[in-house]
């Protein structure tokens, strides 16, 4: 709640300068983005108490869903009729349904945890076996290469990452997970040499500076921004970079704009925030009852700090600016009711984690080869197991 307000405030602050300079209403984004604020907390407390066996039969539903919507917004033609994609900087990743825009690949990310979660629960010891990762590669794949087409690197590499990081807690063999993750940074290096579009912003990001009125403005922008905040900021309201200086202020490069405005007190709070979430997340991953809640806590919980840390990385000039949002923080509804509804669903696995006492006794016998429960086997509770459980 803390970090969507002052998402809330910085959109308004950005979006409000900008439509007053081009003449236009100071409210019209912010509307929007209370109404999606307000759509998402409302499938939050939906989706709380929503019964986990209604996820799992959601599950195929949703990535199905997926599929049909990035096929579509490659497919189908920019503008005009009822539905219809459209382009936004040269990428096409928005799907228009009459007055609504959506972003798929948002959904698509939440729909492969929920599908991967299930899918491991179905037969948990069949990820260890010979062959068995291979169904999860292949969906990711797939998702991932409908989403590069667009074309949209970074949200590729959060999904590809999100799903590493369920599997390897289900219990996929290290080795196995090694390779996969070697032929993928190789496709990435390929991909980066064979598209323009991807080079530009790897040589920019080495250098900005080279080309600062260029390839290099955005991230030059977004540098001065920070600095221009100081350690207290010049105050809400106040950014001179959000001026037409900083292209994308209210999505990609919000964060900046808080550095300027909240200066680094700001910025760390929302550091904070996300390490909190962190945290409670992995915590209920801990305490799940069982494997498909516990895989499904480990992915949303991945996934808001990956994308979180990604962001940042690209505001601060660490990775090269990828147009992914700042959780629950930058403009857009899709992401924003999707993050929200991901909140939900670890409220509802957290009030139906294991009890104290059950802890205590040290029931961790998961099902399969997941890596909290090891080989699945009944184990004796000993000195050293109660030390383990009490830190």
């Amino acid at each position: 709640m803390a970090l969507v307000c002052v998402g809330l405030v910085e959109v308004y602050s950005v979006s409000s300068a900008r439509a007053v300079i081009e003449g236009d209403s100071p409210t019209s984004l912010i509307k929007k983005q209370l109404m999606y604020a307000g759509i998402g907390f409302g499938v939050l407390a939906l989706v709380a108490r929503m019964g986990m066996d209604r996820l799992r039969k959601i599950a195929p539903v949703a990535i199905a869903a997926s599929f049909a919507m990035l096929l579509a917004v490659l497919a189908l033609p920019l503008g005009g009729g009822p539905v219809h994609s459209v382009l936004v900087n040269g990428a096409k990743r928005w799907l228009a349904i009459g007055p609504i825009q959506l972003q798929p690949s948002e959904v698509a990310k939440m729909a492969l945890i929920l599908w991967i979660a299930m899918a491991v629960a179905r037969e948990p010891k069949r990820i260890t076996q010979p062959g068995g990762i291979t169904p999860f590669a292949m969906l990711t794949g797939l998702l991932g290469a409908l989403i590069v087409i667009e074309p949209d690197l970074g949200t590729t590499g959060l999904l590809v990452m999100t799903a590493f990081a369920m599997v390897f807690v289900a219990g996929a063999p290290v080795r196995k997970l090694g390779t996969i993750a070697g032929a993928v940074a190789g496709l990435v290096v390929m991909i980066v040499l064979v598209s323009p579009y991807q080079r530009a912003r790897v040589t920019t990001f080495l250098n900005p500076w080279a080309d600062p009125t260029g390839s290099g403005f955005q991230s030059v922008q977004g540098q001065i921004a920070i600095g221009s905040g100081g350690v207290f900021g010049v105050g809400p309201g106040n950014s001179i970079q959000k001026n037409f200086f900083l292209p994308e202020a209210h999505t990609d490069m919000i964060a900046a704009i808080i550095g300027e405005e909240l200066g680094l007190i700001g910025l760390a709070a929302v550091i904070a925030a996300f390490v909190a979430i962190g945290i409670a997340g992995f915590r209920i991953a801990l305490h799940a009852k069982d494997i498909h809640q516990r895989l499904i806590a480990t992915g949303i919980t991945a996934l808001i700090c990956l994308q979180a840390g990604v962001n940042l990385a690209q505001v601060f000039g660490l990775l090269p600016v990828t147009g992914v949002p700042l959780p629950f923080v930058s403009a857009g509804g899709t992401s924003l009711v999707v993050f929200l509804a991901g909140v939900g669903v670890l409220v509802n696995i957290a009030r139906r984690g294991k009890s104290p006492a059950a802890r205590r006794a040290g029931n961790r016998s998961a099902a399969g080869g997941d890596r909290s429960g090891r080989d699945g086997r009944t184990r004796q509770t000993g000195a050293g197991d109660r030390q383990r459980l009490a830190s």
